[in-house]
């Protein structure tokens, strides 16, 4: 089992580059960071884990510019996002940045990505909140149609793009994730455009998760392509465990939006699951 980290990296935290180079060093598999391009003050939408919103989400450094500098000073360490909010982005713009970070890094790219939580800031962002899903698959089209051999023209019902020559293209594909509750609606998307599932906390798959297999094998995908990614976990040896034996090949472990001591400090914790992570279906 592969063990990543993620991490709220703000401007009061642990740097891209030394915890990138730290990471490597001491064998974790990955780095994804979250993204939130602003948190309107004048909050409407309640926090989803309960009481006041932390600090670090009107904090969080760009997750494509910091991979960045993770990946010019890495060599294998995988960078990801978790998650980028893709209603709110323009797709020609966003499929340029994953290319070129995908390009540059050697094809270490995984696209996790969401819908969001917070109305205000995707009304910002011109978001229509009720259909953000049917926008966001939208926009995973168009920006497919970009990274083709070929030039490759899209319409879809929320955007277009011409036939265009569109360099550099993904080495990697990129593998993408899909976060989110589970649901069917959500399943069905997994399985309709993406690589598996990105599911916060990683609890209650035991029940879930021969729901996904269920849409997985009803889209005519094969199933042991599907990946499950638990995220956000904070780890004991008996959850990895039970993730080994539900087939789970990576976990994306939970730093604190801390200094460099602290964040090095758990590191040295994690360790332990580094050097003795099970084998999936052991």
């Amino acid at each position: 089992m592969r063990i990543s980290t993620t991490i709220f990296l703000t401007d009061e935290t642990i740097t891209p580059v030394r915890l990138a180079r730290e990471l490597e060093d001491r064998g974790f598999a990955g780095l994804y960071l979250p993204e939130h391009t602003h948190i309107p003050v004048e909050r409407v939408t309640p926090y989803p884990a309960g009481g006041e919103l932390p600090p670090e989400y009107g904090r969080t450094l760009d997750p494509f510019v910091a991979l960045g500098q993770a990946a010019a000073v890495t060599s294998e360490l995988g960078l990801g996002t978790g998650i980028t909010l893709i209603a709110q982005h323009d797709p020609i713009d966003l499929a340029k940045q994953i290319a070129t970070l995908d390009f540059l890094s050697g094809g270490r790219f995984t696209l996790g990505l969401g819908f969001g939580w917070n109305k205000e800031e995707a009304a910002d962002h011109g978001v229509e909140w009720t259909t953000r899903r049917e926008l966001g698959r939208d926009r995973m089209r168009l920006m497919r149609a970009l990274w083709t051999a070929e030039p490759t023209a899209y319409k879809g019902e929320f955007g277009s793009v011409r036939a265009s020559d569109a360099y550099p293209k993904p080495i990697s594909g990129p593998r993408t994730l899909i976060g989110g509750a589970a649901g069917p609606k959500l399943f069905s998307h997994i399985a309709e455009y993406a690589d598996g599932w990105l599911p916060i906390g990683g609890r209650g798959l035991t029940e879930s998760l021969p729901l996904l297999r269920d849409a997985w094998s009803a889209a005519g995908r094969s199933e042991d392509s599907l990946q499950v990614v638990p995220y956000a976990v904070l780890p004991s040896p008996g959850k990895l465990a039970h993730y080994a034996e539900l087939g789970v090949e990576e976990v994306v472990l939970q730093l604190p939006p801390e200094g460099e001591s602290e964040v090095l400090r758990v590191l040295d914790e994690y360790g332990q699951y580094v050097e003795s992570s099970p084998a999936p279906g052991a």
